[in-house]
Formats: C-alpha cells, sequence, structure tokens
C-alpha cells in the first residue's frame, strides 16, 4: 500500500524563482531564501518520495475566469511550464502519476468532494517557483512525480477552511489505499501573510504568520473556524491562500512534529518553509476493503454491460492527444488545414501511427475502443461530412439502411453550424 512520509509547506511566490533563474544566491539580501530551503531539500533527497501531492494555486494563467473551479485535480502523464508573460521559464516538464491521481479522484467523489479534471496545462509559479529551488538538480530532470491540485482561491466564493481540512482528512484516506508500494509527501503551499493589490497593498503580519505555523502543527481544528474575512484580517487578502497549507496538514496523521521551520520577509510576501513529520499511526475508521468497495461502487458491473465503455479517467488519459486533436477541429483555421491536408497536422500534434490510421480510415467503432469520447467523434463527423447516423451505425457493425430500420423514424441529423451548409446525406434524403 501507499505510504504517506510527511508533509511540508512552501510559499510560492515567484521571488523564489526569480532569485533561482537569476543567481541570486551569495547576494546578502537574497541569500537567506536559499539558505531556509536547505533544510527541505535535504529532507526531500533523504526521504525520497515517489510522487508529491502538490496543493496549490494558479494565478490566473492556465485556470481563468473563463472557467473556474473550486478543486482541479491534475490527472496526466506531463505538465509544462506555463508562459506568464514573460516566456515560460528554462524547466523541464513535471510528470504525473495517472494512476495514484484516478484513484484519488474516486476517492474524493465518493467522499462527495467535486473536482474537476485536469492534463496537459501548463503550471505556473505557483508551482514551479518552489520546486525549481526545492530540488536544485532539477535541470537534469525532476526526481519524482507529482500531481497538481489546483485550489480556486482566487475567486469568492472559494473553499473555506473548514472545507479544505476535511478534503485533507478524505485525500489522506486515497492514498493510503492505493494498492502500489510507493511513498508520497504532501505538499501544501501559498502565503504566508501578503496582500498585492489595493490600497492595502503591501501589507504583512509577522505575528499572525508565527501563530498560524504553530496552531497549524498543534491544534489544526482551531484554524477551521476562521472565515476567508478573518484569514484575511490577520493575514491580507491574497495571504488567505493559507487555506491550502490547511488541507495540506489535514491529510496528516493527528500528531506531528514540526522538525524544521523558516520564515523571511524581504519584501511583499513573507516567505516561509517547514516540514511536519507524522508523530502518530492514525488509520481510517474504515478497513481498505471496504473503502475500495464504496469508491467502485457507482461503476460495479458496468463491464457487464456489452459495447459499454465508460469514459474515465483511464481512458481520458491514454486517449488524451487523440482526443485534443479532434477537439482542436473546432478552430476553423485548423478545420480547414486538416479537410485540405491533414498529414502536416496530425505530425504537429504528435499522433502516433496508430492514431492517425484510426483518423485515416474513419474507424469510428476502433476509436471508441481506443478512448476516444464519443462527443469528439461527433465533431469529427461534422467535419467530414458524416451524419450522426452513419457514425451509430458503423459503431454497431451495420450498414446505414439496416440501421436505420430499428429506429422509430428515418431521420438523419449532425450537429449544426453554418460552416458546413447541408451536407450530400442531407441532400439525398432531402429528394
Amino acid at each position: 500500500m501507499a505510504r504517506i512520509i510527511g508533509g511540508f509547506a512552501t510559499s510560492h511566490t515567484p521571488t523564489i524563482g526569480f532569485a533561482v533563474d537569476t543567481n541570486k544566491q551569495n547576494d546578502p539580501v537574497w541569500a537567506p531564501i536559499f539558505k531556509g530551503y536547505e533544510p527541505v531539500q535535504k529532507w526531500l533527497h533523504e526521504e525520497a518520495p515517489d510522487v508529491i501531492f502538490y496543493i496549490f494555486n494558479d494565478h490566473m494563467t492556465s485556470f481563468f475566469i473563463d472557467h473556474y473551479s473550486q478543486f482541479a485535480l491534475g490527472v496526466g502523464e506531463v505538465f509544462p511550464v506555463a508562459d506568464e508573460g514573460g516566456g515560460a521559464r528554462d524547466l523541464p516538464p513535471l510528470h504525473g502519476h495517472p494512476g495514484l491521481a484516478a484513484h484519488i479522484a474516486k476517492g474524493l467523489v465518493a467522499d462527495e468532494f467535486d473536482l474537476s479534471y485536469f492534463q496537459n496545462k501548463g503550471l505556473d509559479h505557483g508551482c514551479f517557483s518552489p520546486m525549481s529551488l526545492l530540488f536544485p538538480e532539477h535541470k537534469q530532470g525532476w526526481p519524482c512525480k507529482l500531481i497538481p491540485f489546483q485550489v480556486g482561491v482566487l475567486v469568492s466564493p472559494s473553499p473555506n477552511a473548514a472545507r479544505c481540512y476535511k478534503l485533507g482528512k478524505a485525500l489522506r484516506k486515497a492514498i493510503l489505499s492505493y494498492p502500489e508500494d510507493i511513498k508520497v509527501a504532501i505538499a501544501g503551499t501559498g502565503g504566508l501573510s501578503h496582500q498585492v493589490h489595493g490600497e492595502r497593498c503591501g501589507f504583512n503580519n509577522t505575528e499572525w504568520d508565527m501563530e498560524f505555523m504553530e496552531i497549524l502543527e498543534k491544534n489544526p481544528e482551531k484554524l477551521t473556524e476562521y472565515t476567508i474575512a478573518q484569514l484575511a484580517e490577520l493575514g491580507g487578502m491574497e495571504g488567505a491562500e493559507v487555506v491550502m497549507w490547511l488541507m495540506m496538514r489535514g491529510a496528516l496523521s493527528a500528531e506531528v512534529e514540526a522538525t524544521h521551520k523558516t520564515y523571511y520577509l524581504p519584501s511583499m510576501c513573507a516567505i516561509a518553509t517547514l516540514i511536519f513529520e507524522e508523530r502518530s499511526n492514525e488509520q481510517p475508521d474504515e478497513s481498505t476493503e471496504a473503502y475500495l468497495k464504496r469508491i467502485n461502487r457507482e461503476l460495479e458491473g458496468i463491464e457487464k454491460l456489452e459495447g459499454t465503455y465508460p469514459f474515465d479517467l483511464e481512458r481520458a488519459v491514454k486517449a488524451f492527444r487523440l482526443n485534443d486533436f479532434i477537439h482542436s477541429l473546432i478552430d476553423p483555421v485548423r478545420r480547414k488545414r486538416f479537410q485540405t491536408d491533414p498529414e502536416p497536422l496530425f505530425d504537429e500534434a504528435g499522433l502516433t501511427e496508430e492514431e492517425k490510421d484510426l483518423l485515416r480510415r474513419r474507424d469510428w467503432r476502433s476509436m471508441i475502443h481506443y478512448g476516444v469520447s464519443f462527443f469528439m467523434l461527433e465533431k469529427l463527423g461534422a467535419v467530414v461530412g458524416v451524419s450522426n447516423l452513419h457514425i451509430y451505425a458503423a459503431m454497431k457493425g451495420m450498414s446505414l439502411d439496416d440501421f436505420q430500420k430499428t429506429r422509430n423514424a428515418q431521420v438523419m441529423y449532425s450537429v449544426a453550424g453554418k460552416d458546413s451548409g447541408q451536407q450530400e446525406w442531407d441532400k439525398a434524403q432531402s429528394k
């Protein structure tokens, strides 16, 4: 079974990444930042986690207000560096752990936490700023995998302290029930006190920061009583993101010891790190067998339904590239290129030979088996001039005429749109 080796917390201000990229290690003003991270570097090197479950918030980079989620779980295989306006940092991409992520998703959803899922999105300084200092050897590649968990703290109403602590407890159950023998570290990021907007910009509260870290270690449930407004009053509006530290704490045992703690306030944001090591060994009050049965209950027996393939996270990750390619055809420019000469687009998207072949042959049933969502097939049909009914018939292994005989009415249709006009199959039907 998976094991939680402990947790650590870190600020994620862009200051950290700037200091790393501009080699400020020996500058007296910047040196305390690097010094404060050395014990965490040493702990991570010695403990050698296989996976870090990394709780952070994006800063309106990859998660914008056009579609903003409370909790977004990274389920993919690769997460590149996001461009925040000045060009992406020169860092290698992080690699995820889709198996553990999918298992965690089942557990959290079964415990009534509504999640969104993402893959292949760039991660901004909320992730890469501290990571580039936590692992000085990162230029040669990251030594462990990472599951990013984005918390929507920037748009109100946002998850409160109690909700985040409860999610941490649910997260612990999910990780401890994962059947693979791996070591997992929990990271909580953000804070500490700071405010970066409005006339209160530049607010800090060192006294509260110290008190917060003490309560977090010894009496975390007390922090669940604070409202977002109270946390903002004490630590600044943006400093209220410390609810993510509380989520990390909820995933640990009841008794922990802070074996490292450092704090430095150079300018706008307090830069702090701490390490929590578990000092008790509480196990969930639900047996692993009962827990697994409960989180798998909703789809239990689905495999007995012939010709039925739930679009689960495993399929979404496996076939992401092909789904993403078809989805991109909603862009008129890409659609025109595909209709004119698709082969260069295939290569640009990095499609495998198998994926290219599926598209060339319009093998609708095999694409479903591969992991393509039907709603991508529907879009592809509209692009290539094939009706939904043609796709349905192909999936059944029937001719269109034979399939139509199984319907109450012999109608033909596709998704509507001004670009396609009247399709040839529709003209034939009109005659």
